[in-house]
């Protein structure tokens, strides 16, 4: 089972990583609920905890807020331990004169894309369903001593989609747009129509320049590909003797030995 905990909460880390951008060091947004729920079950220490719940190869950057710390003052001594802990952690800026509550803080510190790429640690039910409704937001929430990350929703799984298309797919005006850049770019008009495609929306269609892959034409035939004269082949010694052999059997004379009167007439008289 813990095997299979691991799996789902690397896939959950590698969808906001490819889908939202989120990379190493990871950040974490802590509030008042989760340092208390880290502390009562003893997740210590809490940096080691979360590295080792993202998977990371590097130790994450916790962040709290000055409204967050506030609060757990106010919960007094049932809370006094988190409110220690909580003034150790890095205090990142929220842009409130007084302060409000965790639950509105961790909200304006998110926005509606989460810009900072934070991972937001709670306990609180109500901020974990809001948070749901904003792309780009993994939440992280404890069941006893065990850490989660929550799977990522279905508006967020649904923006992510409309986002790949919208990246993919480039709209007229946007293409007008980058049109009229080039125009102002070239500074002509003629070679506006000479060019229709400027090199600017060549970058942002991804096309390459020619001129960067510009050929050498071949000025001649290419040496190592021509075939070499073969030399004339000289007759060997064999058919040298060969063919004086047969000129001296042309020129041979056959010789008719010519019998004289005696030879004719032993000849007859044996016959």
């Amino acid at each position: 089972m813990r095997v299979k905990k691991r799996a789902k909460n690397r896939k959950a880390v590698k969808f906001y990583s490819t889908c939202f951008g989120f990379r190493e060091p990871y950040k974490v947004l802590i509030d008042g609920t989760f340092v208390h729920h880290l502390l009562t079950n003893r997740l210590l220490p809490a940096d080691d905890a979360l590295r080792d719940l993202l998977s990371a190869s590097r130790t994450p950057s916790l962040f709290t807020s000055k409204c967050i710390v506030a609060e757990l003052r106010r919960l007094g001594k049932s809370h006094a331990e988190s409110f220690d802990n909580a003034q150790l952690l890095a205090t990142t800026k929220c842009e409130h004169d007084k302060v409000v509550s965790a639950v509105n803080c961790v909200l304006s510190l998110i926005g509606d894309k989460n810009p900072e790429h934070f991972f937001v640690a709670t306990q609180d039910a109500d901020l974990r369903e809001k948070l749901r409704e904003i792309p780009g937001v993994p939440v992280i929430y404890g069941l006893k001593n065990s850490l989660f990350i929550e799977q990522p929703s279905v508006q967020q799984r649904k923006f992510a989609q409309l986002d790949e298309e919208k990246r993919l797919n480039m709209d007229i005006s946007e293409y007008k747009k980058l049109m009229k850049a080039a125009a102002t770019e070239n500074g002509s008009d003629r070679e506006q129509h000479e060019r229709p495609i400027s090199s600017l929306v060549k970058n942002a269609l991804g096309v390459a320049d020619k001129s960067k892959f510009k050929r050498n034409r071949a000025k001649g035939p290419n040496p190592l590909s021509c075939k070499k004269k073969k030399p004339k082949s000289q007759p060997s010694a064999i058919q040298n003797q060969g063919s004086m052999a047969d000129g001296e059997a042309k020129r041979k004379r056959v010789r008719k030995r010519k019998r004289n009167q005696k030879d004719n007439k032993q000849a007859e008289m044996a016959s």
